[in-house]
C-alpha cells in the first residue's frame, strides 16, 4: 500500500496515499478560530474553499511547529466535503509500506521505509482528533 511519508518536528510519519487529497504551501497569516485549541493554527483559503489548519505535531504529542514564511507544508486530508489541513514540516516522498501489525487508532504502528522506520497514522482517527479541537463544531 502506497503512503505519503513526511516530517513533523524532526520525526517521520506516513499516511495512506488514498487519504491525502494534496499537499500545498501554507499561506499565512491564517484567520484565527475563536475558542479553538492552540493546536488549531486557523483557517486558510484554498482555491475558494475554507480549510481548517491543525498543527500535526500537537496531535501526536510533539512541540508545536513554528510557522515561518517559506517553511512547512499543509497536507490536505481527503475528507469528502470537509477539508482539513495538517501543518507538517515537509514531504519526504511516496512509497509502498507494509501495513503495520498494530490495530486502529491514531498510531497504527511502525513500518520500514527506504530511509528507516516511520510511524504510520490512521487518517480517520487523525481527522476525529483534529475535529475535537474545535469544541464540537
Amino acid at each position: 500500500m502506497r503512503h505519503v511519508v513526511f516530517r513533523v518536528a524532526g520525526e517521520r510519519y506516513a499516511l495512506p496515499l488514498a487519504a491525502v487529497r494534496e499537499v500545498v504551501l501554507p499561506q499565512p497569516p491564517f484567520a484565527r478560530v475563536p475558542r479553538a485549541s492552540e493546536a488549531v493554527r486557523g483557517v486558510m483559503n484554498l482555491r475558494g474553499r475554507v480549510v481548517a489548519v491543525v498543527d500535526l505535531a500537537a496531535l501526536v504529542g510533539l512541540a508545536p511547529q513554528p510557522l515561518r514564511d517559506g517553511a512547512g507544508m499543509v497536507l490536505i486530508l481527503d475528507q469528502g466535503k470537509r477539508a482539513l489541513g495538517l501543518l507538517i514540516g515537509g514531504v519526504l516522498g511516496v512509497e509502498p509500506l507494509a501495513p503495520p501489525e498494530a490495530g486502529g487508532g491514531l498510531v497504527r504502528g511502525l513500518a520500514e521505509a527506504r530511509t528507516g522506520a516511520v510511524t504510520v497514522l490512521g487518517a480517520e482517527a487523525l481527522a476525529e482528533q483534529a475535529s475535537a479541537l474545535f469544541g464540537g463544531r
